[in-house]
């Protein structure tokens, strides 16, 4: 059952590119008539409001399921919202009736719909068994959204923002312009504009990971004027870190009891105060952006407590390259519809030589409906059992009593990687992305000078990212994540 909205609470949508060019080619095909359609929603609560998630669209045709309207224009027929009433009822999904009216840039509901939600929604609740119920209207450049969660507590949609290679946001009318310029940010300014700016100091951001491709993102984006971050990660600094974490001294990684020549149990000693990389990240943050808001977290993104922080951002970042970590990131990707990107970079060497086999790194766009890292197999089974085994347990399995292998890394090829996701971020987050931008993986090979795209493949019945009635696809909080408990 939902929980009661408090009347202060904001509200959004968020919908999927493909599924909101569907929604807007049906209410405006051209004929400047009224059009109607149900969505079907799941609902995420965080410490920025309510967001209702989009996950299936159910079109009324013309004449048959959208009718000339007894007290209205037109409405959706009692059959029509009864079936689908009971549908969101029984998957535990939010119901909003959809319609258009003219206009561009700003909307609102009639004096008849507002009644019709008065005489209708009552009785909605109580079929939908406290699931939230409501009312959208569109216009060509604008939205505004009716959400009931109780007879006595209903909320504006504030914001509807679309989801694909750019993000496309909707008001009920056009929001006031930003003050003034900051003379900090000029020169990028003239580039997204001071509108821009804004955007970017109200975008909360989560960096799963702040190693050597973590630190450098953390870096790039607080400089930008991001306004809030969050990240985590369980590890603390040491001397091998210090060439790729930005920021990272030897005074974090205390290497006074950490290098080779003093004792194993001072060196021990060392590695457990060392400064976590979580703190150095928050340091870098603060002297790139005094005014950001930073959360970091000493732990992994597999426990709940720590997943659970990332489920109110706009973006995520994955420089993790654990497949649990991929897991949970990728969950959260679909789950909660919040685009992300995962970054690394890797030097594949022959193990009896060490001869170096190849080098490149990867930026891998990864956006709600696109495809998924299961899809794609970026996700292994067997990957994820070795990871879930205690050391004793790893240790058992192991056929051969072998060291574990340690993989080069250097600071230039995460910034390679880095950079790329960066500069896709930026251009999502201010729509400047082309409509026929591709979201294909890219991998650098600098040893060869060349770039491969990969398009991601999407699997209709994924677990993930496919809209299967078992799926976690824009669940929100109805769906547990796959943390280790579970």
């Amino acid at each position: 059952m939902a929980r009661r909205a408090s009347v202060n609470e904001s509200c959004s949508l968020v919908l999927p590119a493909p599924l909101a060019e569907c929604l807007l080619a049906h209410l405006f095909p051209g004929d400047n008539d009224e059009h109607g359609a149900v969505l079907v929603a799941g609902m995420a609560r965080g410490p920025r409001g309510i967001r209702l998630l989009g996950r299936e669209l159910f079109l009324a045709r013309d004449g048959k399921e959208y009718v000339q309207g007894e007290r209205g224009y037109r409405m959706l027929t009692g059959a029509f919202v009864t079936e689908k009433i009971l549908y969101c009822r029984d998957e535990g999904l939010c119901y909003l009736a959809i319609h258009n009216h003219g206009g561009a840039d700003a909307v609102g509901f009639s004096s008849a719909d507002l009644a019709s939600h008065e005489r209708g929604y009552p009785a909605l609740l109580k079929i939908a068994r406290g699931q939230p119920v409501g009312a959208l209207v569109f216009a060509h450049n604008a939205a505004a959204g009716d959400v009931w969660f109780s007879i006595s507590n209903r909320l504006s949609v504030a914001e509807t923002r679309i989801v694909g290679p750019a993000i496309r946001r909707l008001y009920p009318e056009p929001p006031p312009r930003p003050r003034g310029r900051d003379a900090t940010y000029d020169r990028q300014a003239r580039l997204f504009g001071d509108a821009g700016q804004d955007l970017l100091a109200k975008t909360k951001l989560g960096f799963i990971g702040a190693g050597g491709g973590g630190s450098l993102l953390i870096e790039y984006l607080a400089r930008l004027g991001v306004g809030h971050i969050v990240v985590a990660d369980p590890d603390r600094i040491n001397l091998v870190n210090l060439p790729r974490n930005i920021g990272a001294t030897r005074w974090d990684a205390r290497s006074w009891l950490t290098d080779d020549g003093r004792p194993p149990w001072l060196r021990r000693l060392g590695e457990r105060v060392a400064a976590t990389k979580v703190a150095v990240a928050r340091r870098v943050a603060r002297r790139a952006n005094p005014r950001i808001t930073i959360e970091t977290i000493p732990g992994d993104i597999t426990r709940p407590d720590v997943a659970a922080h990332f489920t109110d951002c706009d973006y995520l970042f994955l420089a993790a390259d654990t497949n649990l970590a991929r897991l949970v990131f990728n969950a959260i990707v679909h789950q909660y519809l919040i685009p992300g990107f995962q970054i690394g970079a890797k030097v594949p060497t022959d193990k009896a030589t060490g001869v170096v086999k190849d080098v490149f790194t990867v930026c891998r766009p990864v956006i709600p409906s696109s495809g998924c890292l299961w899809c794609n197999g970026f996700i292994s089974p067997d990957g994820l059992q070795r990871e879930a085994a205690t050391p004793e347990e790893r240790a058992a399995q192991r056929y051969v009593d072998e060291v574990e292998v340690v993989a080069p890394s250097v600071i230039t090829l995460n910034a390679t990687a880095a950079s790329q996701a960066a500069n896709d971020f930026l251009f999502a987050l201010m729509g400047l992305t082309r409509p026929d931008a591709p979201l294909d993986y890219l991998y650098f090979s600098p040893r060869r000078r060349a770039v491969r795209f990969d398009r991601p493949r999407k699997d209709q019945a994924c677990g993930d990212c496919g809209v299967m009635s078992d799926s976690r696809f824009a669940r929100g909080d109805a769906a547990p994540l796959p943390t280790r408990e579970r």
